[in-house]
């Protein structure tokens, strides 16, 4: 037999484990109506202390990232991406809210949660972590609070990784979804926004509470956009469906005219 045959029929072998696994069936986020995040699970973190979400918060928002601490792929621009937004926004961790590096994975431990830790000061170390978490856990309560928020993720075993999709989980005190912010780095302006949101009159100013006012949450972007420019756009559309209106009636009246005249 020939290699290259070899080599096709090794290829047909493989080719239904890979089919069996779908990255985008696995990963996901399914939109829940009330989503709320159990505050009592135990979970251990960078330290190996056991510690809930609820005694992380402190009464403060939680900003949520579900991550790979061990990740050769997004997870560590993810975060690194979400610090960035963090340094260019007013609120402080630590001070108005806190930040969890969730660890989706169960086999990692209190060492990968540390290195990630690492990594990060080493990249922001003008930031203070006091309010900057990295926790791990076992599978059943991070199954639980990851599927309380319809955050979806699978295992491949053909990559030995979790496929999972990158976005951060804006919290209120109490565990509940206030919104999820989408994509590798989120726009500082919307972090604000989210964390206004969920502090509920308890974070920012009078100034931040006017901004809610003024900016819509898109579900489906996970982004605020501006009132103001959903109006202009809005108005936009009808004058140009109105000046068209003008234009075909003045049309059809033009063509009656010339229809008269010939007659």
């Amino acid at each position: 037999m020939r290699i290259s045959h070899i080599l096709i029929c090794l290829f047909l072998a493989a080719t239904p484990a890979v089919a069996n696994f779908n990255p985008f069936d696995k990963a996901g986020i399914d939109q829940k109506e009330n989503a709320h995040v159990p505050m009592d699970r135990v979970f251990t973190d960078a330290g190996g202390e056991p510690v809930t979400l609820g005694q992380l918060g402190g009464g403060k928002p939680i900003v949520l990232v579900p991550v790979l601490h061990h990740c050769l792929n997004i997870c560590g621009v993810t975060l690194g991406g979400l610090m960035s937004a963090i340094e260019a926004q007013a609120f402080k961790p630590g001070e108005d809210f806190v930040l969890v590096a969730f660890g989706i994975d169960p086999d990692e431990g209190p060492a990968a949660a540390r290195d990630d830790l690492d990594a990060l000061r080493k990249r922001f170390p003008d930031m203070s972590f006091e309010g900057i978490h990295a926790l791990t856990g076992d599978q059943k309560p991070v199954f639980e609070a990851m599927d309380a928020l319809g955050y979806r993720y699978g295992y491949d075993e053909t990559i030995e990784q979790y496929a999972h999709v990158a976005a951060t989980a804006v919290l209120t005190s109490d565990g509940t979804l206030s919104r999820w912010l989408y994509g590798l780095s989120p726009q500082p302006n919307d972090l604000k926004l989210a964390l206004t949101e969920a502090g509920r009159g308890e974070i920012g100013n009078w100034t931040d509470q006017l901004l809610l006012l003024c900016y819509h949450y898109d579900p489906v972007t996970g982004q605020y956009g501006s009132i103001v420019q959903i109006a202009l756009k809005v108005s936009g559309g009808l004058f140009v469906v109105g000046a068209g209106s003008l234009i075909g009636f003045a049309l059809m009246r033009e063509r009656r005219k010339t229809k008269g005249s010939k007659a």
